[in-house]
């Protein structure tokens, strides 16, 4: 490492001194290991593993979580579930019997829904109502995130110029026009990267905690 370009502000050294790239991605692993499932049976597991330091220098926020998803994918299945209930339990559609009514008159076919069981219908439409709902509201979210993001090169661009010394906790910034070599923390640095992307508000939410 040459000394003279990478030497940390804080401290003065250069022996602890990694670019932030290669810190993040080395804080970013697969780990694989043998457990044993609820049968007894050994099985293969692989888990991603971020340390707290890749995670405070990430160069954008985390996307949306899609928990909300799984609400959605209940109501889907109640809608499903109800509807079919409400069709084949509830005889939604009776058929008449050959000679129930003649040419020129008798009853009706009876079309409708079992008046016993009709809120069945209002359950499955509620639920494909909320299914939807979140559908729409994942949609948007995510669209709202890609938009949000859309300046990540600018970030990365910025990000890539850091240095992080691991004896002094902090990262500072070198031949980037416009901006000193001080030492900076992990939130300021994160707050400063964030901001060149255009999502640096994000940053007083997702804090660094590294």
């Amino acid at each position: 490492m040459n000394s003279t370009s990478h030497t940390c502000p804080g401290c003065g050294r250069d022996d602890l001194v990694q670019a932030v790239p290669a810190a993040y991605l080395a804080g970013r692993d697969a780990v694989t290991s043998r457990e044993r499932n609820s049968d007894g049976d050994m099985r293969t597991v692989t888990r991603r593993v971020t340390t707290a330091l890749s995670e405070a220098l990430a160069p954008m926020p985390e996307a949306p979580t899609y928990g909300l998803g799984c609400l959605g994918v209940f109501a889907g299945l109640v809608a499903v579930g109800t509807f079919l209930g409400w069709v084949f339990a509830g005889r939604a559609f009776e058929e008449v019997p050959d000679g129930a009514y003649g040419y020129f008159g008798g009853p009706p076919p009876r079309l409708g829904p079992d008046p016993d069981l009709a809120f069945l219908g209002w359950v499955s439409g509620l639920a494909l109502c909320a299914a939807l709902l979140v559908t729409g509201v994942l949609v948007r979210r995510r669209a709202a995130f890609v938009h949000q993001t859309r300046g990540r090169h600018r970030a990365e661009e910025l990000w890539s110029h850091g240095w992080y010394c691991h004896r002094c906790g902090t990262v500072h910034l070198r031949d980037v026009p416009g901006e000193d070599v001080r030492p900076l923390t992990l939130q300021a640095f994160r707050e400063r990267v964030w901001e060149r992307g255009g999502y640096g508000d994000l940053a007083a939410h997702q804090r660094a905690t590294g």
